[in-house]
């Protein structure tokens, strides 16, 4: 499976979407009374046969698919443009007026469908995934949570809308938070310091509404997991994010493990940059300046640049890749450029129905754009490796392989950064610059994920509580070298510029288990680069059609996160980067 040709399942050339079997070619998702009908016929519908089960299947399916498709729009359009009170308003329709009313009619289906006589005629193998996904669904499901999700997700929007709004002023010119941090890589001190000083500044600003929303979402979250019979939001999450694979306590041997092995290589590595930079002491500002002394790098101007070099290392990678995001442009499926008003952070949003997702982030000319462009650029390949999967659930695997797919891209491509790197020490810089991040995921995972941890087992915890045992956590893992003399206001705070702790919450110690596996995978096309992308795009292409351990032997890897096998591959890490 070198070749694209070999995956007849995902063109990446095919712009139009599927025909539709089920619901009218020119059907659009309006309001509630012109959708029921669809679940009404789906709920009712006599089957008698287990090929008639199956066709029920793929015809509820492709509704799911066209309503995830058509809310996809919605959250899009609505974080390109958070002032937008039209866009607020089409997506908080849908969360309010659509979803609360699908949800009954979701668990009746899996009700009805967990009931039928022909379920044992559905190909055992094909359809295992799946039904264990159902089953979880129906044992968490409660109809007096439809109501608290909503207002779950309101609130979750108004972090959005806080976040997209904060901008600094610098040398007279007011610029979004992104853009002001590229300052943090000027080789002038006093240049970092002072965007430093004001970013922080600007998000202390709301740090009071930011609490407050907070605290609301701990106390809704909670209330849905005493209602479906858990004893913490914790636990219900790693039911309803269908975590089979592993436990609670795996994910704190996991942070004692990164404590371990990883942690003291990032004490190494700010040693070294202090000594490099020939400082008495490292501040917060002083950990993302090259400490050559040069210049920060520049590897592009404008988004259109940044997407035309992204295809270029794409294509040199596999022509399918590059075809991909070529569609992907054709179809004006990005937003790329940082700018007022956007929501903060970047994502690959799955298109269920067309099959072509769509791409947004944040750039400013950056290094961290080109690895997020190259990051997302992953997510996205694996949207078109498995677009034509019978299922729409068959499309969404679980983080730990969606960030699989995207953390492996960042390191299989760094071959073909002279793209964006022509001078070979610019792209020596990049490349160690990037291992060390890799390395430095490790810990901050371990500090987002411990933290949840204790904030959902502790859910009536005050305020000052919180600050306290974010502190702790962050100590514990993080800038252990770096003084916060005179920054105490600052650091109770850092939390609340993560995302995930607001809109989705318990997505994050992913990042660190595929951080590990895509390191795996590195190793792996390191070896013998054609047999390594070959088992990447072979894994890929199975979605959720087989339990991560699969997945992941598939890719040529293991699914483990012992201390062992991590210290193993940060060793293989730090050796790559001695070579530079």
């Amino acid at each position: 499976m070198s070749t694209s040709s070999e995956l007849p399942t995902a063109s990446a050339t095919d712009t139009q979407r599927p025909p539709r079997h089920y619901l009218p070619e020119d059907y659009l998702v309006t309001d509630w009374a012109a959708l029921e009908p669809f679940f009404v016929e789906l709920r009712d519908r006599a089957i008698g046969s287990g090929a008639e089960l199956e066709r029920w299947l793929l015809d509820r399916s492709e509704l799911e698919s066209a309503l995830s498709e058509d809310l996809a729009w919605r959250y899009i359009r609505m974080t390109c443009d958070t002032q937008d009170e039209a866009r607020s308003t089409a997506f908080q329709y849908f969360v309010s007026e659509i979803e609360p009313n699908v949800a009954p009619y979701d668990h009746a289906l899996n009700e009805k469908m967990l009931a039928s006589e022909f379920l044992p005629e559905l190909d055992p193998q094909k359809y295992r995934v799946f039904l264990r996904s159902v089953r979880q669904a129906l044992e968490i499901y409660r109809a007096e949570n439809i109501p608290l999700k909503t207002d779950i997700s309101t609130k979750q929007q108004q972090y959005a809308a806080i976040a997209g709004a904060m901008t600094v002023t610098l040398d007279g010119e007011e610029v979004t938070l992104p853009r002001a941090a590229d300052r943090l890589k000027s080789t002038d001190r006093t240049v970092r310091e002072d965007a430093y000083r004001a970013i922080q500044a600007r998000r202390l600003r709301d740090s009071e509404p930011l609490d407050a929303l907070f605290t609301e979402l701990i106390g809704l979250r909670h209330q849905v997991a005493l209602n479906a019979g858990f004893a913490n939001f914790r636990d219900y999450m790693f039911a309803a994010l269908g975590r089979f694979d592993y436990t609670p306590q795996d994910c704190f041997n996991f942070h004692k493990a990164i404590r371990e092995t990883v942690v003291p290589l990032i004490d190494d590595l700010d040693l070294e940059r202090r000594q490099d930079l020939g400082l008495p002491e490292l501040r917060p500002w002083d950990l993302d300046v090259d400490v050559s002394g040069k210049a920060p790098l520049r590897p592009f101007e404008t988004g259109a640049e940044l997407l035309e070099k992204t295809i270029d290392v794409f294509q040199r990678l596999d022509p399918y890749l590059g075809e991909c995001l070529r569609t992907m442009r054709q179809m004006g499926h990005l937003d790329l450029e940082s700018r007022k008003g956007k929501a903060p952070g970047g994502y690959n949003y799955p298109l269920d129905e067309t099959g072509v997702p769509f791409i947004f982030m944040n750039a400013t000319s950056s290094l961290r754009d080109v690895v997020t462009m190259l990051h997302e650029g992953g997510h996205a390949v694996h949207s078109f490796l498995t677009r034509n999967l019978p299922l729409g659930a068959d499309k969404h695997p679980p983080s730990e392989v969606a960030e699989l797919a995207s953390m492996s891209m960042e390191l299989m491509s760094m071959d073909h950064w002279d793209v964006f790197f022509t001078d070979p020490d610019e792209l020596r810089r990049a490349k160690k610059t990037h291992l060390e991040g890799v390395l430095e995921t490790f810990p901050w995972v371990a500090t987002i994920d411990k933290f949840q941890h204790w904030i959902y087992e502790n859910p009536t915890h005050t305020e000052e509580q919180r600050h306290q045992q974010w502190q702790q956590v962050f100590d514990e893992f993080n800038q252990r070298t770096v003084s916060w003399k005179g920054l105490e206001g600052i650091k109770p705070y850092l939390w609340q510029k993560q995302l995930h702790l607001y809109e989705v919450p318990f997505y994050y110690i992913e990042y660190a288990m595929a951080q590990l596996g895509a390191i795996a995978v590195w190793r792996n096309f390191r070896q013998n680069p054609q047999q390594g992308l070959a088992a990447y795009k072979r894994a890929l292409a199975l979605g959720y059609t087989a339990p991560i351990g699969e997945i992941y032997a598939a890719a040529g890897i293991r699914f483990d996160f012992s201390t062992e096998y991590l210290r193993t591959l940060a060793d293989f890490v730090r050796d790559e980067m001695a070579k530079l």
